[in-house]
């Protein structure tokens, strides 16, 4: 939006005009100095993704959500964004709202993977996904690829199995996220923005702090190391594997295919 829509936003642009333009202006990129109440770049690309009219992989006007994960990060992990969010510059978008391909990039074997191919931050030294050498290299299952419509693969059992288990385990993170019992929930003012999810109290709003991905990750409770195995077998069943293949295993198997699917394309070409 143009500067004098923005300014009817009144606290945020105050708290900008302060704080925030001082620093653009220093900036030596006009992106940034110029449309300084904005934040960051457009990313037009994502939004066209995202938003397009109709897109392949959905079939209808636009995404009802999309996948995120953290550019670093201590745990690979992926969740879900409403498409009326605009994701930060710290978290990869990946323009597709199917549980299967959630699935698929939630296995243990795509975070191998990442975690191999991908780079590392030096100074936490937390691994660093990048979509380039991880996304767009990874091998998925024959038939369920990001560039296929979820549509076409919708009665496909093998990714009905990996969106169930995908489904239940996000399902059971945001539950153990925000607990009926600490949240109460009130709708947006904004039409087309997500309902907001409040503490009940103050003694709610600080147990709710502690409540993190992270966190819960940290300590991977045996329901939570349940729900990845299970969606670790669909997967693995997916690509025709034994369920109990080790990562190893599968990292040999996931290289010969994408050394193989390079050849085959090289060949087209």
């Amino acid at each position: 939006m143009g500067e004098q829509e923005a300014a009817f936003y009144e606290g945020p642009f105050a708290y900008i005009l302060e704080k925030v333009k001082p620093e653009r202006e220093k900036n030596r990129r006009d992106t940034y100095r110029l449309n300084w109440w904005r934040h960051m770049e457009a990313r037009p690309a994502m939004w066209a993704a995202i938003r397009s009219s109709v897109l392949p992989c959905t079939g209808h006007d636009g995404l009802t959500r999309y996948i995120v994960t953290p550019t670093v990060a201590k745990h690979r992990l992926f969740g879900w964004l409403e498409a009326s969010i605009c994701a930060d510059h710290q978290l990869i978008a990946i323009a597709r709202d199917d549980d299967t391909t959630f699935g698929v990039l939630h296995s243990c074997f795509h975070e191998a993977w990442s975690l191999r191919l991908g780079t590392w931050l030096g100074v936490g030294n937390d691994p660093r996904y990048t979509p380039n050498t991880t996304f767009e290299t990874f091998p998925f299952p024959e038939g369920l690829a990001p560039n296929i419509p979820a549509a076409d693969y919708a009665a496909d059992p093998r990714a009905i199995r990996i969106a169930q288990a995908a489904k239940k385990l996000d399902d059971l993170r945001r539950n153990w996220l925000n607990p009926p019992d600490l949240i109460r929930i009130e709708p947006e003012v904004v039409p087309g923005y997500p309902d907001r999810i409040l503490a009940k109290d103050a003694d709610a709003a600080k147990k709710l702090k502690a409540r993190t991905l992270t966190n819960l990750y940290n300590q991977r409770p045996q329901w939570l190391a349940n729900a990845h195995e299970a969606l670790d077998q669909a997967v693995a069943a997916a690509y025709g594997w034994p369920e109990d293949i080790s990562t190893e295993e599968a990292l040999e198997k996931l290289l010969a295919l994408n050394l193989a699917r390079q050849t085959r394309q090289e060949k087209r070409s």
